[in-house]
């Protein structure tokens, strides 16, 4: 146990080390739905609240997504409802030739930056199913991966999105349970796009006061 906590194995790999050892699980793991996570749905809303009107969503440790707020409808807007039917795979979305990936300007940059996230938590868990999903959507048609590497200097790879109001720029932040002892909240991420230039901000704020009733 104190070499995984030293190399930082996810929870759920660390409960799997001890049965495979013989010993019981040590580490929690409950629906998010469950009473016992109620703390967590609470800071989960406050962050997606307190982020309107910009976009932010909630993933699970398969991406799948778990919450978002109303902003997030820009993002998928024009996107195939086959793509946007629970259980919805936030990869699958963005990189899917019917999602949105006819609409980031910068698709090669972008597609590059999700899968290096993705190869990083394979090489950290040895998930099959993540591997898996990496082979499906590093399959699908588009531009060759880039690096992230931009040709002029960036403070972070944007994602650049296409829209019926003209291009609009975003940087992301991805925030987690930082303190988790349970398996579920030590495995979810909340990413929050930030406007990156004054022209996107207005955009999505005028968006979202249009879609309010």
């Amino acid at each position: 146990m104190l070499l995984a906590d030293q190399l930082e194995v996810p929870l759920r790999n660390r409960n799997q080390l001890l049965l495979a050892a013989g010993h019981a699980p040590v580490f929690e793991q409950h629906a998010l739905e469950d009473p016992e996570m109620a703390p967590v749905r609470r800071a989960i809303d406050l962050i997606l609240d307190g982020h309107d009107p910009y976009p932010a969503v909630v993933i699970d440790r398969a991406w799948e997504m778990l919450g978002a707020n109303r902003a997030v409808a820009l993002l998928t807007a024009g996107v195939a409802p086959g793509l946007l039917e629970p259980p919805v795979n936030v990869l699958r979305l963005s990189l899917h030739p019917d999602g949105e990936a006819p609409r980031i300007a910068n698709l090669g940059e972008w597609r590059g930056h999700l899968l290096e996230r993705l190869e990083r938590q394979i090489a950290l868990t040895g998930d099959p199913a993540l591997a898996t999903l990496l082979d499906e959507v590093s399959g699908y048609p588009g531009p060759e991966r880039e690096s992230g590497v931009a040709a002029e200097p960036e403070i972070a790879v944007p994602l650049r999105l296409q829209t019926d109001a003209g291009e609009l720029s975003f940087i992301s932040t991805v925030a987690t349970f930082g303190t988790a002892v349970e398996v579920t909240a030590s495995e979810l991420s909340i990413e929050s796009f930030f406007p990156a230039d004054e022209q996107t901000a207005e955009t999505v704020r005028a968006y979202v006061a249009s879609a309010t009733p």
